[in-house]
This record gives C-alpha cells, sequence and structure tokens, in this order.
C-alpha cells in the first residue's frame, strides 16, 4: 500500500492498493457496510468514508460479479495475511 499527498492544502490523497489488497479490504468493508453497527462510528461522516470507498473499490474491481468470488478472496487473503512462523 503506498500513500500519497497531491495537495497540501486538504485536496485529494492517493492510496494505492494492491489487487489483493483491494479485494481484501472492499469484501471487509461490503461486510461491515452491511451490518447496522452505529456504535462503532462516533460520527456519521466516518460511515459516509467507509461507503465510499467501497463504493470506488466495487467500480475498479471484476472479482465482485464472478462465480468464483468467495475464492478470489480467500486467495487474496492468503496473499496479503503476514506469515506466522
Amino acid at each position: 500500500m503506498d500513500v500519497e499527498r497531491t495537495n497540501k492544502e486538504g485536496g485529494f490523497i492517493n492510496l494505492k492498493l494492491t489487487k489483493n489488497e483491494s479485494l481484501v479490504l472492499f469484501d471487509f468493508l461490503g461486510r461491515l457496510n452491511a451490518e447496522e453497527r452505529k456504535e462503532l462510528f462516533e460520527d456519521q461522516a466516518e460511515e459516509r468514508v467507509l461507503w465510499n470507498i467501497e463504493c470506488l473499490l466495487e467500480k475498479e474491481l471484476e472479482e465482485p460479479v464472478r462465480k468464483d468470488y468467495k475464492e478470489s478472496v480467500q486467495k487474496a487473503r492468503d496473499n496479503v495475511r503476514d506469515e506466522i512462523e
């Protein structure tokens, strides 16, 4: 994951994620956003930001509409996960 500031005056910040990171994050946000867990948020703006990120990822990913979505997510998790020794 790479973070790059594009505007010092509070404009945009670019986040660069690998395909695997994007898929893992999309799946997590989808599960989180599907639940009514208002106690997790101090402000509705936090929830809005997560919805927006989920939407942006959905536009970029092709896996969510494929039949092997769950398998794709599992492979992505395996690739992102820290190795345990």
